[in-house]
């Protein structure tokens, strides 16, 4: 077995998991999609409106489908014994972990370009003006989630405690890009947002930076890595 196989295996039980298809793809989509639809018809300066809202909906989409999703397959699989099985294969730890973060930034990936797509052409929002630059700051953005997202499974005690656990992470998100629409914020408060790797990625795509939101994803990167080496878990603790 290779990396390609934990990849397909990941893969294969996401579109499998109905449950998860509705939480992970339904809703966000219907999100980043309904969301810009509404503004374009009820403000006044609808395309504008559409196009900033769909933007901060990025947000939106990497904490859910990459994000909540991986964090909660993650748990549920430790809890169940997969990964431990998965230890006994000839796959590595790296192999396995790694095969399921590009799996699920491949598809918040997908998602994204959906959506880009589809507000186009229900919202008349504007393709992108640098897609390049668009483009890496979403694969960049969808691998760092992901990557956090397994981080995060270790602060999870429980397999039916994940979606209560990771909710917050999609709450913070959603505000600190705006997502939720303008709530008035406390400036440093502002500020701390700011550094989260959503809102990197929303940055990014709203003003064509890279510079300063791939410092920012990298720091991430960095971090989730070591919580990773430190903290992950293969099997549930023991009562």
């Amino acid at each position: 077995m290779s990396l390609t196989a934990a990849y397909r295996l990941g893969t294969r039980l996401f579109w499998g998991d109905r449950a998860m298809l509705v939480a992970s793809v339904v809703t966000p989509v219907g999100l980043a999609v309904g969301m810009p639809a509404l503004m374009r018809h009820v403000t006044s300066d609808g395309v504008a409106n559409a196009t900033s809202i769909f933007q901060s909906t990025i947000s939106l989409l990497l904490s859910i489908t990459a994000f909540m999703n991986i964090a909660v397959v993650m748990t549920n699989r430790r809890d169940q014994l997969i990964l431990k099985r998965l230890r006994s294969t000839q796959l590595t730890d790296g192999q396995i972990l790694l095969g399921q973060i590009a799996s699920t930034a491949t598809q918040t990936l997908a998602m994204i370009v959906l959506c880009t797509v589809a507000v186009r052409v229900v919202a008349g929002v504007p393709w992108p003006a640098s897609p390049l630059a668009f483009a890496a700051v979403s694969i960049a953005g969808s691998v760092v989630l992901s990557l956090l997202g397994v981080a995060y499974t270790a602060a999870i005690p429980r397999a039916e405690l994940a979606g209560a656990y990771t909710t917050p992470a999609f709450l913070v998100a959603g505000v600190s890009a705006g997502a939720m629409g303008p709530i008035p914020l406390p400036s440093w408060l502002q500020q701390a947002l700011d550094l989260l790797p959503t809102s990197a990625v929303v940055d990014s795509i709203r003003t064509g930076a890279l510079a300063v939101p791939f410092v920012i994803l990298a720091v991430w990167t960095v971090v989730g890595l070591v919580a990773i080496r430190l903290w992950f878990r293969w099997e549930p603790r023991r009562s």
